[in-house]
């Protein structure tokens, strides 16, 4: 397959910013307008390197990095607040023509926790580092240190300070930005009324590489540690150049039980399904019926891309070779 370049010029990106109870009526035209320009950013931050002939690893990569330096999406800059008043993140990051994958879990201190994912991946031999570790070897790879402060954000702080003292668990915004009213509280249980902070990036390159990545500043008031799907290669993140590449935002406990990530793959590798069937036989058949809710974006060898989510909506956003981008919020 040398001349693969040649035969495969298709290209394609999706991203996500987290699934769950979004609802029109709980958003202002400013904050809408913001989510979807972020979205759009990262689009088209991840179509420059594909356009120009570079790698999907890239592509995911400096996506992603658009979304953790916003506010508005719970992962790097925009995590919630943990339990003991921390900001704790988690990404993962994956490849399909090796099968390489890389993560990191309970970070601290790294501007861009998915490109410590990646060095992981490239620069170790290890597939995933957790909080000190991890943190200590990013900065021996000369990645941004930040302080612990620099992930401050008054609206998540002002969310945490609402539940703190009661032994809820949310799984995102108990209050979206801007002048939206208050909406929710959830208990650590599959609620409705709630919203899943994570973001991902999955795409296909001109060479036929398919890669994934997943970030998450994961619930507000969790604790003990807790870690979900988002770093863990095959619930949260997976990609294969015979199937597909995903990436998972939703209840992680249920994406790991799911093994969501793996399935979807699996599914078109050992079924033959094709790629919209799978992922739609494991979020809205297999998710739903153990009572997980979520979303994922998927993309394949041939470059269809798939979006199939059981909440009602998810940040979501599409561009393929002419550039054309689309995002939508709702479902």
């Amino acid at each position: 397959m040398s001349n693969s370049t040649a035969q495969s010029q298709k290209f394609a990106l999706a991203i996500h910013g987290g699934a769950g109870t979004i609802l029109k009526e709980s958003m202002t035209p400013e904050l809408e307008s913001a989510y979807k320009q972020k979205l759009k950013d990262a689009l088209n931050a991840g179509y420059s390197v594909l356009k120009s002939g570079g790698s999907s690893l890239d592509a995911v990569e400096v996506a992603v990095k658009v979304l953790e330096d916003s506010p508005l999406f719970n992962a790097g800059k925009g995590s919630v607040f943990t339990a003991e008043g921390t900001n704790e993140m988690d990404a993962s990051i994956m490849e399909g023509k090796t099968l390489k994958a890389g993560s990191v879990a309970g970070v601290t201190t790294i501007k861009n926790p998915i490109s410590a994912a990646r060095a992981v991946m490239e620069k170790s031999p290890h597939v995933m580092m957790t909080g000190k570790g991890a943190e200590k070897f990013a900065a021996e790879q000369k990645l941004e240190i930040v302080s612990p402060e620099y992930f401050f954000d008054s609206l998540r702080y002002k969310q945490w300070q609402k539940i703190k003292e009661t032994e809820k668990i949310q799984l995102d915004h108990s209050e979206d930005r801007g002048d939206v009213k208050p909406s929710f509280d959830v208990e650590f249980n599959p609620n409705p009324d709630s919203k899943f902070g994570t973001v991902g990036a999955v795409a296909l390159d001109i060479n036929g590489n398919l890669a994934a990545a997943t970030s998450t500043g994961g619930m507000t008031n969790k604790k003990f540690g807790r870690i979900g799907d988002s770093p863990i290669i095959g619930a949260g993140c997976y990609a294969n150049n015979k199937t597909c590449a995903v990436s998972c935002t939703g209840h992680g406990e249920f994406f790991i039980r799911s093994v969501v990530a793996y399935d979807i793959s699996a599914l078109m590798e050992y079924k033959n399904l094709m790629l919209q069937q799978a992922a739609e036989t494991v979020i809205d058949k297999k998710l739903t019926e153990l009572g997980g809710t979520g979303g994922v974006i998927a993309v394949d060898a041939q470059g269809n891309i798939a979006m199939p989510f059981n909440t009602p909506g998810m940040y979501r956003g599409v561009v393929k070779e002419n550039g054309e981008v689309e995002v939508s919020i709702y479902k």
